[in-house]
């Protein structure tokens, strides 16, 4: 198990391998996931605080690119599994935005 701490909304007790907009949505933070968890719409982008998210892959490089999205500690929370304590700050909210977060996302 790894400790998430999200800005503004807690601690939490998170097991590795899950991935992070879940591991968010089932603690009660509304994070966005409009696209379902595709990387293609980066309504889940998280900051990162404090912690290590491994390495981009292709998908979430393309399309943190094409937005013009270029800060080395903006991930997409869809498209990252916990795999070491965090700290993070979402970026986009349903109850920011007053947007409905989307589809769940797959596991």
């Amino acid at each position: 198990m790894y400790k998430i701490n999200v800005d503004g909304n807690g601690s939490y007790e998170v097991e590795e391998g899950k991935k992070l907009v879940l591991a968010l949505e089932d603690n009660g933070v509304d994070i966005l996931h409009r696209c379902g968890g595709n990387a293609r719409c980066t309504t889940c982008q998280v900051e990162v605080l404090d912690g290590e998210l491994g390495p981009i892959g292709d998908a979430e490089a393309a399309i943190l690119s094409s937005k013009g999205i270029t800060g080395s500690n903006i991930r997409l929370s869809c498209q990252v599994r916990v795999n070491s304590d965090l700290s993070v700050k979402p970026l986009k909210t349903a109850t920011t935005s007053g947007m409905e977060p989307g589809p769940r996302p797959q596991d």
